[in-house]
This record gives structure tokens, C-alpha cells and sequence, in this order.
């Protein structure tokens, strides 16, 4: 964690508490069973649902690369803990959350060597920093401007218009947004082994994956043409193909163009629409953009050139307004 300079916000106490903004995304924010330490896993979900920005596995995947899950941490900054907090940083937002012990009745100290508060404590300075860097208007994807201001501080995030351009912040980045998938569910989550589960969990395992215009298929991300030549990853009919094909163990192979997706299948109405639909916009005078409904009102997809497969609202002002087609396959 950064060297982050005295911040301006809530206090302590009051820092970043947002559960009633929550929606629920289902499968987004599962975790993979086995992969976090089984002392922490109550807290882990716990802070994966103080807002909606900060998933279960972020966190976890967070906690791997600050400390490797050592809870007495110590770096050669003095960031401490789990979740590697600098004492001048843990002034403003540590929190006391749990005992030393593991209860999870507060001790009466907030301790960044104690697990749940560190963990708590991580969480809501997430919230706050996606919170600041949404506010900024750089554009670019919101969970990695976040990490790189939990790394390196907002200040260095709003100077470089983007993530700041320090080798340790911009690994740092990529390193959680890899680290990511290994801790979220990819077996429908629990109970949940249905078809659109599936289609979710497949498309999901891609987050933070490049978009690569003509990138993309059943084989997974691969070079794209024209815009996409350089980068290796996935458009947004090709993340769908991809999802709906390995749900289907191959037996279901979309065709290869948005236009051509929003007219196979299923039509569903879009108040009858449910996680593993796949839901089509129309940009101009056709169906140029698809993607995977999650459930409370949020999908997955490849945007654009420049961004990265990600969750977004369809309640957004660019979607919201534009001719919807919503398909169901299997």
C-alpha cells in the first residue's frame, strides 16, 4: 500500500458504510470454496458487501498481494497487517471490527494486526477510493483506478489522469485483477447449476480480460484486427459466444456478430430477463452491442477498445436509452 498523505472524509466510525446501496449480483461476488484461509472467509464476505464496487474476491485477491495472507505483516514502509496499512492511514480508516481472538464482537481496538478489522478496514477505504476516482471523470475502467489509488493514493491517480505511471502500481493492478479469478466461483456458486449460471460463471472467469476488436471465440481471448491487431483478448460478441459455448459443454456455438446473436435463441421480455440472458443494444442503426445479464440490474461485457471485460449498470445513461433485445439460450 502507498504512502497515502492524510485524508479529508468520514470519521472513523462513520467511514464508508453503504450496505442498503448493495445489489444484489449473485454469482459475481462467490467465492471459490478452499482458497482463503477458513478464519477469514466470514470476514471476506462480509467486506465484499459493504458497497457495490468491492467484490469478495477483490478483496481476497487483494489480501494475497499485500501480505500473502500473513495477518503480522510488517513491509520496510511499516504498512502493517493483512491488508498492509500505513499507521498514518490506519488513523483515518481502521475500524474496530472484530477481537483478537476472531470473535466477531469488537475488542474495543482498532488493530491492523487483528484480521477483521483489517479486513473491514480494507474494504471501506475501497469503497471510499472508488467513490473518489468515480468522481475524478477520467474514464477507463473504475476497479483498476481504485486499486491504483489504494496503491499509490488518489492524488497520483488524478495527476496521471488515469493509473499513475509507477511500475509498482501498474503490477500491483494487474497482479489483483489476475489474482481475482482464482478466488471466485466457477461452479455456479453454490446450489445454483443452472444453464444461466453457467453462462454467468464462464463469462465472469474473463473480468478484467483486454477488449480486442475482432479478439476472441469458443477457444477463449486471442488477437483481434484493425484497432484490436495488438491485443490479445475479447469484443463483445466473441465474450458471449465464448460464455454461452462453455456453458453448453460445446454444444451451443453463436454466431459471431452481435447483429446475428439478438435474433437466435429465445426472445425474452426484458421484465422476464434472468442471469445467463443475453441482452443486446442497439447503438445505431443496429444491434452493435451485447452482453450477459448478472442479476440486480447489472451485466458483463466487453465495451470498447481501450477498456476491459467488466460489470456495469444497465441503468447507466449510454444504455439505459438505447432499443433493448434480451435472448436465452439452453
Amino acid at each position: 500500500m502507498g504512502l497515502v498523505g492524510s485524508l479529508v472524509g468520514l470519521s472513523v466510525l462513520g467511514a464508508v458504510s453503504r450496505e442498503q446501496d448493495v445489489k444484489p449480483v449473485g454469482l459475481v461476488t462467490a467465492l471459490k470454496p478452499g482458497r482463503i484461509p477458513p478464519e477469514h472467509v466470514n470476514w471476506i464476505e462480509r467486506a465484499g458487501s459493504l458497497c457495490p464496487e468491492v467484490s469478495a474476491p477483490l478483496v481476497a485477491a487483494q489480501i494475497e498481494a499485500e501480505s500473502g495472507w500473513d495477518p503480522t505483516a510488517v513491509s520496510h514502509a511499516q504498512a502493517q497487517g493483512l491488508s498492509q496499512f500505513i499507521p498514518s492511514t490506519w488513523a483515518t480508516w481502521g475500524v474496530d471490527a472484530a477481537g483478537k481472538d476472531g470473535s466477531p464482537e469488537p475488542d474495543g481496538v482498532a488493530d491492523p494486526f487483528t484480521p477483521g478489522d483489517a479486513i473491514m478496514s480494507q474494504a471501506r477505504y475501497d469503497c471510499w477510493l472508488a467513490d473518489t476516482v468515480s468522481e475524478m471523470n477520467i474514464g477507463g475502467d473504475p476497479t483498476r483506478l481504485m486499486l491504483a489509488a489504494y496503491n499509490a493514493g488518489p492524488g497520483a491517480v488524478e495527476r496521471a489522469n488515469g493509473i499513475p505511471p509507477f511500475p509498482e502500481t501498474q503490477s500491483y493492478v494487474t497482479k489483483i485483477i489476475t489474482a481475482m479469478t482464482r478466488y471466485t466461483g466457477t461452479e455456479a456458486a453454490a446450489a445454483d447449476n443452472s444453464f444461466g449460471a453457467r453462462v454467468v460463471a464462464n463469462a465472469r472467469k474473463w473480468l478484467g480480460t483486454p477488449y480486442s476488436w475482432g479478439g476472441g471465440g469458443p477457444e477463449g481471448p486471442s488477437r483481434g484486427f484493425a484497432q484490436g491487431a495488438n491485443t490479445v483478448g475479447f469484443d463483445c460478441s466473441s465474450l458471449v459466444q465464448n460464455a454461452v459455448y462453455h456453458a453448453a459443454g460445446g454444444g451451443v456455438l453463436l454466431p459471431r456478430v452481435s447483429q446475428l446473436q439478438v435474433t437466435s435463441g429465445e426472445a425474452v421480455s426484458r421484465d422476464a430477463m434472468r442471469p445467463g440472458d443475453v441482452i443486446g443494444f442497439q447503438l445505431g442503426s443496429s444491434y452493435d452491442h451485447i452482453g450477459i445479464y448478472i442479476g440486480g440490474g447489472q451485466f458483463i461485457h466487453a465495451p470498447k477498445t481501450g477498456d476491459v471485460v467488466k460489470i456495469s449498470d444497465l441503468d447507466e445513461p449510454y444504455y439505459a436509452g438505447k432499443p433493448q433485445k434480451v435472448r436465452r439460450f439452453g
